[in-house]
C-alpha cells in the first residue's frame, strides 16, 4: 500500500516549506562517470537513461493472508520490476516491514529488496544494521539500498518507548553507528565484532528521508543521494527535490552526485479512483481532514493514461529510479501495472 517514508508529515512540511506541500525524500549512491550516470545503465529506444521501476507491498490492509503475500511476491518476481519495497508503520492493522522483507527475499530471486524505510531513531541502531545485513544475506546480496527517515508519527515513538524528541540529532550518530557495525568495527570496545557482515563491503547505500532544505542539507552530509516523492506524480515537484539535493551535495563539498529516487500514489484497481482517493485520505488523516481532503483530491493516477504520464514525468524529471505505490492488495494492481511497463518500454 503505502511505501512513503514515515517521517512524511504535512505539518513538519508546511513548517519548512512555508506551504502545506508535501515533499517526501530518500536516497542512493552517486556513481562514476558522467554526472548522474551509472556505469550499468540501460537505455531506452529513445537513447535516453532507462528508469528502474519498483512496486511497493500492500502492508497497511486488514485481514491479508500468507497466500495473499505468496502470490504478491510470485507475480512482482515474474514481472517487469526492478525491485519490491515496503514502509514502516506502528499504529494500525500493519505489517511489519521487516518480516514482510525477509519473507520477500526468501519467496522471490531476481527483484531488489529495499525497506522504504525504517524511522531510524525509533529503534536501536544495532539492532537494525544486524537486520539488514541478515535480509542482505537472505536474499542473496539484492538489498543494494535501504532508506532511514527521522519519522512524523510522534505515538508511533511512543508506542515503541522510544524519545521523539531529539530524533534529528540522535539519526546523524546511529548513521555512523550502522557504517561501524556493517564495516565490522567494534562498537563496544572489547565486545568484538557484530555480524554477520553484509554480502557487500560496508553494506547497503543509505538513503536518507528529508524534509525540505533543511533536513536535505542536513542529510547531504552522510547520504548517498535523494528520495523525491510527488503523490501524483508530478515532474515540477520531482525536479525541484532534485534540484534541492544537488544543491546541498555540492555545498556539503561531496564528490558525487545523489541517487535520485522516486515515487507516487497510483491505482490500476477496479474501481480505483474511489480506492486511490479513500487510501490517501486514510494514509493522511493524521493532519486533520482538511489537509487530508486536499491531498486526496489531488491525486488521480488511476488510469493507464494518468499513470503513464506520471512515470514519463518522473523520468523527465530526473529520475533513475522510482517506486509505483499501489493503494489496494488487489493482484491487478502487478498484473496491470506489469503489463503497462512492458508496453511502456
Amino acid at each position: 500500500m503505502g511505501c512513503l517514508p514515515m517521517f512524511l508529515c504535512p505539518l513538519h512540511a508546511r513548517a519548512e516549506h512555508g506551504s502545506s506541500a508535501l515533499v517526501h525524500i530518500g536516497v542512493h549512491p552517486g556513481g562514476h562517470g558522467l554526472p548522474g550516470l551509472r556505469h550499468n545503465a540501460s537505455f531506452n529506444f529513445r537513447g535516453t537513461i532507462k528508469m528502474k521501476v519498483g512496486i511497493c507491498l500492500p502492508y497497511m490492509k486488514a485481514g491479508l493472508t500468507r497466500d495473499d503475500y505468496l502470490q504478491w511476491f510470485q507475480r512482482v518476481d515474474a514481472g517487469p520490476f526492478h525491485s519490491i519495497s515496503c514502509g514502516e508503520r506502528v499504529h494500525g492493522p500493519t505489517f511489519d516491514m521487516r518480516v514482510l522483507l525477509a519473507a520477500a527475499a526468501a519467496c522471490t530471486r531476481k527483484v531488489m529488496i529495499t525497506p522504504t524505510l525504517y524511522v531510524l531513531p525509533m529503534h536501536s541502531a544495532v539492532q537494525v544494521a544486524k537486520e539488514v545485513a541478515s535480509l542482505d544475506i537472505l536474499s542473496g546480496g539484492r538489498v543494494q539500498h535501504v532508506c532511514v527517515g527521522y519519522g512524523g508519527r510522534d505515538k508511533d515513538y511512543a508506542a515503541l518507548e522510544a524519545p521523539f524528541k531529539g530524533r534529528y540529532g540522535r539519526m546523524d550518530t546511529q548513521v555512523e553507528t550502522l557504517r561501524q557495525v556493517w564495516n565490522q568495527q567494534e562498537v563496544i570496545p572489547g565486545g568484538g565484532v557484530i555480524g554477520p557482515a553484509p554480502t557487500q563491503a560496508g553494506g547497503p547505500k543509505l538513503l536518507a528521508g528529508a524534509l525540505g532544505p533543511k533536513s536535505i542539507a542536513r542529510c547531504a552530509q552522510w547520504a548517498d543521494g535523494l528520495y523525491a516523492w510527488s503523490g501524483n506524480g508530478e515532474q515540477g515537484e520531482l525536479a525541484n527535490a532534485f534540484q534541492m539535493a544537488d544543491n546541498a551535495w555540492e555545498a556539503a563539498g561531496r564528490d558525487s552526485k545523489p541517487y535520485r529516487l522516486g515515487g507516487f500514489w497510483c491505482s490500476l484497481a477496479d474501481n480505483g479512483a474511489q480506492r486511490l482517493y479513500d487510501y490517501v485520505y486514510e494514509y493522511l488523516a493524521i493532519a486533520g481532514p482538511e489537509i487530508a481532503t486536499m491531498m486526496a483530491e489531488s491525486v488521480h493516477r488511476s488510469s493507464e493514461d494518468a499513470v503513464l504520464e506520471a512515470l514519463d514525468n518522473a523520468q523527465a524529471a530526473g529520475c533513475e529510479e522510482l517506486f509505483l505505490v499501489p493503494a489496494t492488495a488487489d493482484l491487478a494492481e502487478v498484473d496491470r501495472l506489469g503489463d503497462l511497463l512492458l508496453r511502456r518500454g
